[in-house]
């Protein structure tokens, strides 16, 4: 199934986006997260075409082809929900199903919660809703507190993002140091031996940065089972050319999400089929234990939960998994959209 590239440019903003299949297909949007790429669902847009879906990825603001901008604010999640309205509205048509993963999973969340008439249904994978906005405000309360004591670990294992806004410019630097190392050390398939210690990204503040003292990624090799040396060098080349500043400005935009949230309709409760895939060894958003994917089962009126035995790079880690878990909720919950 060939993949195609194309742009949607309007007067606030420039889309990317690789598409697959029929044109006239009802869409199936792709969105990724941090530190990604359109790529990143290389393996599902042929799959979800070749059962009959027009299957886009777009390139996220900050990324790849796509604009960027020079402050933060230029990436809150009310932005991206508006860029992705403006790919819809090219296509010509009023509903997609919308599939998110990582940081795209709460754009996908909150355009659904804004703007529920634009969507047949919403897939995630990795990152659960919360209808009160994607910040620590409202997830650290359902950490595991076993395993992060406050006292020693205040935000969990989101001590990362704490230290995006306690020494933003030393954070990114650190990505970029060295990028071909940096992409190495993150794209890295999960494993079951991790499970019940405390996950890195809990030591990043310990370690005043992502990578210690250094701040600059070890040359580690190449998870094969993740990433091709092809997808490496892509993802190389798009981080060195547009720089981590953007990617990493999504996270300082706390308050401006969860006030933004409050626009949701219907209180944010989420009346379309929704899916969401957890990653049994994904240890940044761990639903398993903890009780994290709680506010998700409350707030989403058909929501169907499948387990993945796959580290936080799921689409890529597990791609026959993800696809078979969206072909199979597809078929069941929009028998009038299935082409199959």
């Amino acid at each position: 199934m060939q993949v195609t590239e194309h742009v949607v440019r309007t007067a606030r903003h420039s889309s990317f986006y690789l598409a697959a299949g029929n044109p006239a297909a009802v869409p199936m949007i792709f969105v990724h997260g941090w530190p990604e790429l359109s790529i990143s669902w290389r393996h599902q847009l042929p799959a979800m075409a070749a059962l009959g879906f027009r299957a886009i990825a777009p390139d996220m603001r900050g990324y790849g082809q796509s604009s960027m901008y020079p402050t933060h604010g230029d990436y809150a999640l009310e932005h991206s929900v508006r860029d992705m309205l403006e790919l819809l509205d090219s296509l010509g048509v009023e509903k997609a199903i919308w599939v998110g993963h990582d940081w795209g999973a709460p754009v996908v969340w909150t355009l659904a919660s804004h703007f529920p008439e634009r969507c047949h249904g919403v897939a995630n994978l990795c990152v659960p809703y919360y209808s009160a906005g994607f910040a620590p405000v409202n997830f650290l309360p359902y950490a595991d507190r076993a395993l992060y004591p406050e006292a020693e670990f205040p935000w969990a294992q989101w001590e990362y993002m704490a230290f995006y806004e306690q020494n933003f410019a030393h954070a990114h630097a650190g990505f970029e140091a060295n990028v071909a190392n940096s992409v190495k050390a993150m794209f890295r398939k999960g494993s079951p031996e991790a499970a019940g210690k405390p996950w890195r990204t809990a030591m990043v503040r310990k370690n005043s940065g992502w990578f210690g003292p250094g701040n600059a990624a070890p040359d580690v090799p190449r998870d094969a089972d993740v990433l091709s040396e092809a997808d490496w060098l892509a993802y190389t080349a798009a981080l060195t050319r547009g720089g981590f500043f953007g990617p990493d400005s999504w996270y300082m935009n706390h308050a401006a999400n969860a006030a933004y949230a409050e626009q949701a309709v219907n209180g944010g409760r989420l009346a379309m089929p929704a899916l969401f895939l957890h990653g049994a060894y994904d240890y940044t958003c761990e639903t398993m234990v903890s009780r994290l994917a709680e506010p998700m089962r409350r707030d989403c009126a058909d929501l169907t939960e499948v387990v993945v035995k796959s580290g936080h790079w799921m689409a890529q880690e597990k791609p026959e998994h993800v696809n078979a878990a969206l072909a199979k909720w597809v078929s069941a919950k929009f028998p009038g959209l299935w082409p199959g």
